[in-house]
């Protein structure tokens, strides 16, 4: 099984979790002016790289928090989690 080390709570299974997309997407600045085909790329379209992505996650069984985490899409192993409030890792400034 996974563990996923929430930032408020430690490493906890991965069944407790549950996974909530592309973490820094951020909110148009005026949703009202967008075009059509503008909000559907806001609302459904995601990066899908190979290799370290940031995600957003929510510790649904335990503190109920969403915080951010960097994954490798490739092996799925955890590289680091954050509080959503904690800037951007350096490891993905260029990419993801």
């Amino acid at each position: 099984m996974l563990t996923i080390d929430c930032p408020f709570c430690g490493p906890r299974p991965e069944t407790e979790f549950g996974y909530g997309g592309q973490a820094h997407v951020a909110y148009p600045e005026d949703p009202h002016a967008l075009t059509d085909e503008e909000w559907a790329q806001y609302l459904f379209y995601r990066d899908n790289p190979k290799g370290a992505f940031a995600e957003r996650w929510v510790h649904s069984a335990g503190c109920r928090k969403w915080f951010n985490a960097v994954r490798d899409t490739r092996t799925y192993e955890f590289a680091q989690t954050y509080p959503v409030s904690a800037p951007r890792p350096e490891l993905l400034s260029k990419g993801a």
